[in-house]
Order: structure tokens, then C-alpha cells, then sequence
């Protein structure tokens, strides 16, 4: 399980196949093989872990093509920047929302604007997932857990905080550009119950 709240930015060195190389923040004795990481919100299984130059590691991961169809990952080449959060530990502090690291899908930008200190983004997520969308509700884009503010159909507004900007890719995302999404559990669980309650009704 994850929070949505990125504790460092990874880079991606090599693609081999279905095997992605990424450079981490994280030292290689704080790493285990078989440990989750959340890349983009994608949670992937440490395969291999290396010592980097420098400071950090460099771990490979494995990608299946379901993972690759459903998110961002089959576009990524190498120098691409993304967000990492290592999987929540028992007794940690959960301060953003309860994310699994299963995208569902992936959410367009729509455009991209100025909002006092932050920058607001448009986004509009497929037909399928609009009815999880719910003003002040919880998302996950790219592995960061925000709050929607306002919804107009298929479409939906987040505003992202100067702290946030610097430190996650969300500084270089861009209007047209694809990004991660994972609806909130709690919205796809009233959502099913309001479906089972008009199948009752």
C-alpha cells in the first residue's frame, strides 16, 4: 500500500525488454529484492538492485504488457524523470490517501495555468471513470495522492502547490501529455453501492 505522497524522483536509465533500469534516491541497504516501489504510481517488484555512481541506486523492475497497455510506461525512454514512493510501512504516517499502485487508466492534461503561487491543471479521464470523480474527493495522478476541486463531466481541475511542482515531475507536465490515474477506493465503493442499490430499487 502507498499515500500518494512522493519521496523522491527516479530517472529511467535503460529500457532491456520488458526490464526498465531506473536511477533512485534510495541507498542500495535501505533496498531489498521482492520489495514494491510505486513508479508513477505503478507499484513494481525490485528484480535486481546495484549501487549507483554517486549517491543512490539503480534498480531494474519487470513491466508485463497489461501494466505497459494500461499506463503511461510503454511511452517512457530513458531520461525521463518520475515520481517514486517506496511502499508504506506499519506505524508510518498515512498523509496523503490509501493508494493500492494499480493504475486504472490514464487521464489526459487538458491545459495547464497559473492559479496565485500554484499552477492548476485540466484533466479529462475516459467516460468509464467519471462517475469516481467527485469535487473535494481524493486522486492519484502519477503516484500523487490530490484533491479534485471542481467537475464538469469527464473533466476535472487539481491545483498543484509550489512544493509539489518542485519536487515531482509534475513540473514538466505539459497539456496533451498522459499521466497515471488511480480512482479513490472509497469513491469505487459508494459508486458500486449506488449501482447495487438501483439494481434494488
Amino acid at each position: 500500500m502507498f499515500t500518494g505522497i512522493v519521496s523522491g524522483l527516479g530517472t529511467l536509465v535503460a529500457r532491456k525488454g520488458p526490464s526498465f533500469v531506473v536511477r533512485t534516491p534510495y541507498k542500495r541497504k535501505s533496498l531489498e529484492l521482492g520489495a514494491s516501489i510505486a513508479f508513477d504510481g505503478c507499484c513494481l517488484t525490485l528484480t535486481e538492485i546495484q549501487k549507483a555512481k554517486g549517491k543512490g541506486s539503480l534498480v531494474t523492475v519487470d513491466v508485463s504488457n497489461e501494466t505497459l497497455s494500461h499506463t503511461t510506461m510503454g511511452t517512457w525512454e530513458p531520461g525521463r524523470k518520475m515520481n517514486l514512493e517506496r511502499a508504506l510501512a506499519l506505524g508510518e504516517e498515512l498523509g496523503g490517501h490509501i493508494v493500492t499502485g494499480h493504475v486504472d487508466g490514464q487521464a489526459k492534461i487538458v491545459s495547464r495555468f497559473p492559479d496565485g503561487d500554484s499552477v492548476r491543471f485540466l484533466l479529462e479521464v475516459p467516460t468509464e471513470f467519471a462517475k469516481f470523480v467527485a469535487s473535494k474527493g481524493s486522486i492519484t495522478l502519477n503516484g500523487v495522492s490530490l484533491t479534485i476541486n471542481e467537475v464538469e463531466g469527464p473533466r476535472f481541475d487539481v491545483n498543484i502547490i509550489p512544493y509539489t511542482l518542485a519536487h515531482t515531475s509534475w513540473g514538466d507536465r505539459l497539456p496533451g501529455d498522459l499521466v497515471n490515474l488511480e480512482v479513490d477506493l472509497l469513491a469505487r465503493y459508494v459508486a458500486r453501492l449506488a449501482q447495487t442499490e438501483g439494481m434494488h430499487s
